[in-house]
This record gives structure tokens, C-alpha cells and sequence, in this order.
């Protein structure tokens, strides 16, 4: 199990890499959405803003809070820095309930590109 503090790095790791995309001219996830992740063994979330191709304003939630995201994630907590490191196939975890996406169908196809 990742703790708390080592998910909320991944979350970083993820950012930075948004922001490092974003400094290239990529457009790949330039949509404004608010995004949780909710980690199931932690009993906690995350919630953060996917803006103009970053993720910012990342701040740690009650897990109740989270559904009020327009993108809601769910795993748990040793997903998230493996997803966000390259580690665990996305449509495979996907598929096999591993991580819970809800999103609009817009949303889930620019959602692709982050990972």
C-alpha cells in the first residue's frame, strides 16, 4: 500500500509532466475540468483542476467530497503511482475494475493522453 504522501507525489510527477508537455506547445488535455481521485484503501482524495493542459491547485479532500469532480477517478492507493509512472496498463486496469473512471465520454477520450 502507497501512503498518502507518496500518491500526492505521483500527483506532482503528474503535473510536472503536464506542464512540461504544455511548455512544448502540446494541446493534448487543454479542457478546464475539475478532477478527484478517491484512494480506496486510504480512505482519502484528492481533488485538483485540469486547466489549459495542466493540473493545478492539487489539494488533499474528505473522500465525500470528491464526487462533486466533473472527472471522478477511484483506485487504490498503489495504482496511482503506477499509473501515473507508466507502470500500469490504462485500459487493462480499466477493464478489469482495478481504477473506476466517471466521466462524459468528451472527457474520457482527452483523459487518454494524460497517461
Amino acid at each position: 500500500m502507497a501512503s498518502v504522501a507518496e500518491c500526492e507525489k505521483a500527483l506532482g510527477r503528474l503535473a510536472d509532466r503536464l506542464a512540461e508537455s504544455a511548455a512544448k506547445g502540446s494541446t493534448a488535455v487543454s479542457f478546464d475540468r475539475s478532477l478527484s481521485c478517491r484512494l480506496t484503501d486510504l480512505d482519502v482524495a484528492f481533488l485538483a483542476r485540469l486547466a489549459d493542459g495542466l493540473l493545478v491547485d492539487v489539494q488533499q479532500i474528505a473522500p465525500d467530497a470528491a464526487g462533486s469532480a466533473q472527472i471522478k477517478l477511484a483506485m487504490r492507493s498503489d495504482d496511482l503511482p503506477a499509473l501515473v509512472d507508466g507502470e500500469l496498463n490504462v485500459p487493462k486496469a480499466w477493464a478489469t475494475g482495478r481504477i473506476k473512471v466517471s466521466a462524459g465520454v468528451r472527457d474520457l477520450i482527452r483523459l487518454k493522453s494524460l497517461f
